[in-house]
């Protein structure tokens, strides 16, 4: 779980294949889900046209403003994008949600366990969706950068109570602030 981070830089000489894909989708669809509605969708996405075709509609690392993300050679080598599917929707899209947290974390710890980085990516341009023919019923929600790590990131604890910011050094290490465990724990009384 500590080495399971955002990576952002990849190598991308070392391509991922289409089966090691389906072996991490096959972690995200054995997590939970809320009602067993299952209801989520991934489409692999390894071949270099098409994650060439991908990465100049994805925002990268928001908090480092002055950073456009990866150079050539350091981006992502595979993509998984995760649709939903609104025909397979029995509760709520917040449940669906949840359930794409759960499953997602599952494919990025397995693929972590394998040496392969990933990152979660919610900012992205509608022109990806553009550039498939995505059916009405299906909705393009989050998209998975995947590759062998080419940073090193490393957990921190917070500079100051609100500063939440992840940053680089000037060796180009990412750290990542993380509040202190007896921070998150609290103990309410019953009324």
């Amino acid at each position: 779980i500590k080495k399971t981070r955002s990576y952002r830089r990849f190598d991308e000489s070392r391509r991922l294949t289409l089966d090691d894909l389906g072996q991490l989708i096959d972690l995200a669809r054995l997590g939970g889900s809320a009602r067993n509605q299952q209801s989520w969708q991934y489409m692999p996405v390894t071949d270099p046209g098409l994650c060439d075709l991908i990465f100049p509609h994805i925002g990268w690392a928001g908090y480092l403003s002055d950073w456009k993300g990866p150079g050539q050679g350091e981006r992502p080598s595979s993509y998984i994008l995760c649709l939903l599917n609104r025909n397979w929707l029995k509760g709520s899209e917040k449940e669906a949600q949840f359930d794409l947290g759960a499953a997602t974390q599952n494919l990025l710890l397995g693929a972590m366990k394998k040496g392969i980085g990933g990152c979660r990516i919610g900012a992205f341009s509608p022109r990806i969706a553009e550039s498939f023919k995505i059916p009405d019923h299906l909705e393009l929600s989050l998209i998975i950068a995947l590759g062998y790590p080419a940073e090193k990131v490393v957990i921190a604890d917070l500079r100051a109570v609100d500063d939440i910011k992840y940053w680089r050094d000037e060796e180009d290490v990412h750290f990542v602030p993380k509040r202190a465990l007896e921070d998150i724990i609290i103990h309410l009384k019953t009324k």
